[in-house]
């Protein structure tokens, strides 16, 4: 076995990567404090294709230097927007039929690992603030919360590993249907 060097890697260029099919889901970053986390987000978000970025209240927006540390130039690729409310923007997202899940720990929760997403769905994500998570009235308004299961002495996880674990999961099931 040999590793692959990068010019093997066959990445798509800032072009191909606008113009690619898109996934099903959208990722929405709310009151993230560190600009490092948003940074790995965007380039979880750019390997997964994710259709967009939505930065929510506190969250920080391209371009900043350390953002631009960990997304490595993924912020140029993915199409992304700043909203200060997270709130009416749940509800515009639900009126074009994308359900909307918070991914935290919550009574009634469905676990990652049982979810299956329906095909031809849009879903957009709700990963919140480093300390406090999503926001209990941001909660109230979704369709539901996804809780990634965890068996350690830690109750949570770093906000950029949670939007890793969660895209790399549905990424994978919804890519299971095309199949």
């Amino acid at each position: 076995m040999r590793k692959l060097a990068n010019s093997e890697l066959q990445r798509k260029s800032i072009s191909e990567f606008q113009a690619a099919e898109k996934s099903d889901l959208i990722v929405i970053l709310d009151n993230i404090r560190s600009l490092n986390n948003i940074g790995s987000v965007f380039r979880t978000a750019d390997a997964f294709l994710i259709a967009k970025v939505y930065l929510c209240g506190i969250t920080a927006t391209p371009p900043h230097k350390d953002i631009h540390k960990t997304a490595l130039g993924a912020t140029d690729a993915v199409a992304w927007e700043y909203r200060p409310d997270i709130h009416s923007l749940i509800e515009e997202l639900q009126k074009q039929q994308i359900q909307v899940w918070a991914v935290e720990q919550a009574d009634q929760a469905t676990l990652l690992s049982n979810f299956s997403p329906q095909k031809k769905q849009t879903y957009a994500l709700i990963f919140g603030n480093e300390v406090k998570g999503v926001q209990q009235s941001a909660i109230d308004l979704c369709d539901g919360v996804l809780e990634i299961p965890q068996w350690g002495t830690k109750h949570s996880l770093n906000i950029s590993v949670s939007a890793g674990v969660t895209l790399w999961d549905l990424s994978s099931k919804l890519n299971a249907h095309k199949s």
